[in-house]
């Protein structure tokens, strides 16, 4: 019998920092996981991200740059028997003068106790922890178990990141797939941002032998072809939910439907499905309809009290809803430039202005002085200066010219005409 190779994601996982595509901000000179590696010095540690960003690459590259022995298990498919055994054999180790490094994926699905249990053994040093999460570890973790962590948060893949898995991919394999260069693009955007799926859409297309290169269609056909293998626990999983908040983006309510109940008859958590929405409602309408987020919010807390199937119907409400909404990406984009900003200006100081003055030692350094107080002025609006005085004001938030960002323009609009008379004074 002929063995099966293993995926392509499998064969091209990266071993070594300098293999790893992204994650820019933590591997590098002088970042904290090169840094890290250079000591040969790990502590505990929670990788929190979207799928596909290289949690369970890293974990593999930090036990083998650290020589340590490295046991794996997943929180969905684990329980307390698993934790013992795994617990009897670190310590044997440890007696032996060698600490484990212990990866657990999905750690957030360990309930209160199963997450207690790991901290006796983090504390002495039994195990390394590196927990991999795509939930935010300040909800889904333990304060106790959290506070003996350090929190890594990496970043989804971007397409830069997407076309150099390609590029090495194509190495691998040793051809190029037969894609036109707008299928490519479309095999990009269906991946979003998620390196695992990307390799499995890629290994499907290298499978192929075809006359001319596929073009967006075909890729689409394929794709679709595949979908009826899906698996929850497996990739089926992320190019549904792809399909679903693009379809989402693309304002198509009837292709959304569809991909929604693709996920539900395939056995996907409901919820899990809720919780995209609610980051769709900010990430791709967020002010250009308010009610946005909190129509899905209430779909997923109405599905929590009915359950299924009858409060399914509450989350194809929101879903409508989603679908059907102006959208606008500003809050998306404002924000990834406000952190660069906040980054690269480091702890300037607030305009002494706007701090308040509660001792008279402060009141002498001339904190509080000349602060305008906007309710007092006939406008509501001051136009006074709330950046530190050592950059010069900043624009992240761009609204678009739809739904109910169009109101916000507007007043944004406004409020730069009374600023700009107030500099002039």
């Amino acid at each position: 019998m002929v063995k099966k190779p293993s995926p392509l994601a499998e064969r091209l996982r990266p071993q070594t920092l300098e293999d790893v595509v992204g994650q820019h901000h933590l591997i590098g000179p002088n970042k904290p996981l090169t840094r890290m590696l250079e000591k040969k010095q790990l502590y505990s540690m929670i990788f929190w991200g979207p799928p596909g960003s290289g949690k369970t690459s890293l974990a593999h590259i930090l036990a083998q740059s650290c020589h340590l022995p490295f046991v794996s298990l997943s929180a969905i498919f684990s329980g307390v028997a698993d934790l013992r055994k795994i617990f009897e054999g670190a310590q044997k180790t440890f007696n032996m003068g060698q600490s484990t490094l212990l990866f657990v994926d999905e750690i957030h699905r360990f309930n209160k106790s199963q997450q207690d249990s790991f901290l006796p053994y983090v504390e002495k040093g039994v195990i390394t922890l590196v927990g991999a999460t795509t939930e935010n570890p300040s909800f889904e973790l333990n304060g106790a178990l959290l506070s003996r962590c350090q929190v890594f948060t990496l970043h989804r893949l971007s397409e830069e990141d997407l076309e150099e898995i390609i590029r090495r991919a194509e190495k691998y394999l040793n051809h190029s797939l037969p894609l036109t260069e707008e299928a490519k693009e479309l095999l990009i955007d269906m991946a979003d941002g998620d390196g695992r799926t990307l390799l499995n859409l890629v290994e499907v297309i290298s499978e192929e032998n075809p006359k001319n290169p596929f073009d967006s269609q075909k890729i689409s056909e394929i794709v679709s072809k595949r979908a009826p293998l899906y698996d929850k626990a497996q990739e089926g999983h992320y190019n549904l939910i792809s399909a679903l908040h693009k379809s989402l983006r693309g304002s198509d309510p009837d292709a959304a439907l569809y991909w929604f109940a693709r996920m539900l008859e395939g056995g996907e958590d409901p919820l899990y499905i809720g919780r995209r929405l609610i980051r769709f409602a900010s990430e791709d309408i967020g002010l250009a309809d308010p009610q946005a987020l909190i129509q899905a919010l209430a779909g997923v807390e109405a599905f929590e009290r009915l359950g299924s199937p009858e409060g399914e119907l509450a989350l194809v409400q929101s879903l409508m809803y989603l679908a059907t909404a102006p959208k606008s990406n500003a809050l998306y984009r404002a924000f990834p430039k406000a952190l660069k900003e906040a980054r690269s200006s480091g702890s300037l100081m607030p305009p002494k202005h706007i701090l308040n003055a509660p001792t008279k030692l402060m009141r002498t350094e001339g904190y509080g002085e000349g602060y305008i107080y906007d309710h007092d002025t006939l406008e509501g609006f001051s136009g006074q200066n709330y950046f530190p005085e050592e950059i010069s004001r900043k624009i992240f938030y761009q609204p678009v010219e739809r739904g109910f960002e169009r109101e916000v323009q507007k007043r944004l609009i406004y409020w730069k005409k009374l600023r700009d008379a107030f500099q002039k004074r």
